[in-house]
């Protein structure tokens, strides 16, 4: 071959690796199963996305995700990459992520403040402890979804109270069962506190 012809064939080659990357970083990793309920077997299915379908990870959250083996798992009803958060959840303008980690078993609520290290685990739980039928072929899907809340929206989730609660200066981070509840995790005084809600 000569080296008119070599190189559009090396660049065709390189563009198709690059494509094929792509692809694959964005393929769901999807689990499959059954579980026993009421006596009955019942068939689940959890998709997941590799930690690369978010570039707007920092590095340093991306290493220490790819170090736990995570994949971030998505609720089914998605219909587009979700299970990562970036808010202002350490104080008033942080940049902070929260990233539901799905490694083995096990799905783990990790938040990354801004400064970097260690992340928080807020909370864990077997991913088949978090299932639930959504439609009339009664398999089972994941449930659990992370949101950003900004004051506004907590303030507004908050309006059945009385005497209504004074305003977050900082945003909130949703924690929910699809189409059931929403709990509000807020981070003050170097803690991490349920928002009072109604009922």
């Amino acid at each position: 071959m000569n080296l008119t012809l070599r190189v559009p064939v090396m660049m065709l080659l390189l563009a198709w690796g690059a494509a094929c990357a792509q692809a694959q970083s964005q393929t769901p990793l999807t689990r499959t199963g059954q579980l026993v309920v009421a006596g009955q077997p019942v068939r689940y299915l959890i998709r997941h996305l590799p930690v690369s379908s978010f570039p707007a990870l920092p590095a340093v959250v991306v290493q220490h995700l790819n170090r736990r083996g995570c994949s971030i798992p998505q609720t089914y009803e998605a219909h587009r990459p979700e299970n990562v958060v970036h808010a202002s959840l350490e104080r008033a303008g942080s940049s902070d992520w929260a990233v539901l980690c799905s490694s083995g078993d096990t799905v783990s609520l990790l938040v990354f403040f801004g400064s970097g290290g260690e992340p928080a685990v807020l909370a864990t739980a077997l991913e088949t402890d978090r299932l639930q039928a959504h439609d009339l072929t009664g398999v089972l899907g994941f449930n659990w979804g992370i949101d950003p809340a900004t004051p506004e929206q907590v303030h507004q989730a908050q309006s059945g109270l009385d005497p209504r609660p004074v305003r977050l200066d900082h945003d909130a981070l949703a924690d929910a069962v699809v189409d059931r509840k929403t709990v509000y995790r807020f981070f003050v005084h170097d803690a991490w506190t349920l928002v009072a809600m109604p009922g």
